[in-house]
């Protein structure tokens, strides 16, 4: 890759680039490497979070993520890190994520932009009476100790309304944690249950607040540094911490010092300006290739998390279809990426039925040009069987007619 200019963008190639990402995100190292706790903590920094959700179908969305980078992962691992060591802790990025700890601080600017808006929005989009709920809710957990939201709120009406139907109490508990007041020290069934901070967060973190400037500076600067390139529309995004505007001139102000522009080529040939550091062409230089073996990916795993940036990249079209009716899915409820080597190849609908022991194979959808040898097929395979260990199942079940040709 050519020296940088400052006269003109730095060309970035498509193969270069999709390296240089998979290394970022942990993609790029041999998974059968040991992994204790520090090596846990240390991959969870380097990715910045990792994405919760509640969905199970084969396993837990920061489970597979964490596995398909370390295959002796196991979510007794990540429990002791965030319930005992509190080296990390659980709060919002984008969505529900367990974050490093020591980046809690940097989460200060974010409470207090919380609270304002969310009273303006849940006033408006919430049940009445949820503000009132606070000191009481507070006063509880400080006296009685960690809680639930199906333990608060007696008397208040309770149903099945989901999202859009919260009782006050649960709406309050909601808003103490999102604010910082309260944290979740743990989960229960995936249930979360809060605690007063002081009690989750060691005083050495929450003692520290940092100004506006220094977040924005730590927010941007780090998200770039684990993406290797990005818009500043993409830097905003990653951790959800600073706006769009605060990202875009955060690039202006830094550019021609700490920052490049760059020629991204895409998965289709075009070019797309982007953001690196002035070092980029020795970073791809150090990024390791990734290794050819197959991994199954979470819908949420960060390397597609982001899913127009995965379509420039790696020209891959993922939409999840958790919400759309299944008569209008093209592929399925809740369809898994492949990963071979740099290239997504595939998807594929599987479920695992636990009280039978079956991981069931449904379907595999090949991406177009991506031909199924026996190589292929028995690669495939051995990351199944890999998925079939980690989720406890005793055999796997295909289905008749299981490999589809390509849309």
């Amino acid at each position: 890759m050519p020296a940088v200019q400052s006269d003109a963008p730095v060309r970035l190639t498509n193969a270069d680039a999709r390296r240089l990402f998979l290394e970022r995100h942990g993609l790029a190292e041999d998974p059968s490497k040991r992994l204790k706790a520090p090596e846990l903590q240390a991959l969870i920094e380097r990715l910045g979070f990792v994405q919760v959700d509640s969905i199970n179908t084969v396993a837990r969305a920061h489970d597979l993520i964490l596995f398909s980078r370390r295959q002796c992962y196991r979510p007794k691992h990540l429990k002791s890190l965030l319930e005992k060591e509190r080296s990390l802790f659980e709060h919002w990025t984008h969505d529900a994520a367990i974050i490093p700890t020591r980046f809690y601080p940097y989460w200060n600017m974010r409470f207090a932009r919380y609270e304002a808006r969310l009273k303006e929005q849940w006033r408006k989009w919430r049940r009445d009476g949820f503000e009132e709920k606070f000191d009481d809710i507070l006063a509880h957990i400080g006296e009685h100790g960690p809680a639930m939201s199906r333990e608060m709120g007696e008397g208040e009406e309770k149903t099945n309304g989901g999202w859009w139907d919260w009782h006050p109490s649960k709406t309050a508990l909601e808003y103490l944690w999102r604010t910082g007041q309260l944290a979740v020290c743990r989960r229960e069934g995936f249930q979360k249950v809060y605690d007063l901070a002081e009690r989750v967060i060691g005083d050495e973190h929450r003692g520290q607040a940092p100004q506006e400037a220094e977040t924005i500076d730590w927010a941007c600067a780090s998200a770039l540094d684990r993406l290797g390139f990005a818009t500043s529309g993409e830097i905003a995004a990653f951790w959800d911490v600073v706006t769009p505007a605060e990202a875009k001139a955060w690039c202006a102000e830094r550019l021609g010092k700490d920052l490049v522009t760059v020629a991204l080529e895409t998965a289709d040939g075009r070019s797309h300006k982007v953001f690196a550091r002035p070092d980029l062409a020795e970073q791809v230089q150090a990024a390791s290739d990734a290794p050819r073996r197959i991994r199954v990916l979470s819908p949420f795993d960060p390397l597609i998390r982001d899913r127009k940036r995965a379509e420039r990249l790696f020209g891959f079209n993922y939409r999840i279809e958790v919400f759309v009716p299944a008569h209008k899915r093209k592929y399925g409820y809740y369809v898994f990426p492949l990963l071979e080597g740099d290239r997504l190849i595939g998807r594929v609908d599987m479920k695992c039925r636990r009280d039978a022991g079956v991981l069931d194979v449904a379907a595999l959808w090949p991406e177009p040009k991506v031909r199924l040898g026996r190589g292929r097929i028995d690669r495939l395979e051995a990351e199944l069987e890999r998925i079939r260990r980690f989720t406890g199942c005793e055999r796997i079940a295909f289905a008749d007619g299981w490999i589809r040709a390509p849309w």
